[in-house]
């Protein structure tokens, strides 16, 4: 489930906004999405994959209650995890391409 909108990252680009299938967030006043109806996330992480600044946090267990603040998604290098891992933004790469398994495939294909 979403749970943070950092607004020191927020470039209030919106496109979380845009992309959300569930109509999760609002766009502020200052122009910076607000979750506006939290319980319709549906964790498909869309919004945090398209933030270009990483400034989104998803929870991966939505039927967990948890309570995080930036300071400690920022620590622990959570804020756009998801979208590190997948791979998406500049010089970034899937977590798969580190795996032993993955590159052995890659010299197995012609």
């Amino acid at each position: 489930m979403i749970e943070i909108v950092s607004e020191t990252r927020c470039v209030s680009c919106n496109l979380c906004v845009s992309v959300c299938p569930t109509n999760v967030f609002d766009r502020g006043e200052d122009g910076i999405p607000v979750i506006a109806r939290q319980s319709d996330c549906q964790t498909c992480f869309m919004c945090e994959l398209y933030c270009p600044a990483d400034a989104l946090y998803v929870a991966p267990d939505p039927d967990e209650n948890v309570t995080v603040t930036e300071e400690a998604l920022t620590e622990r290098g959570l804020l756009g995890g998801y979208r590190e891992k997948i791979g998406w933004g500049p010089g970034r790469k899937p977590i798969s391409a580190h795996e032993y398994m993955y590159k052995l495939a890659q010299r197995a294909i012609p």
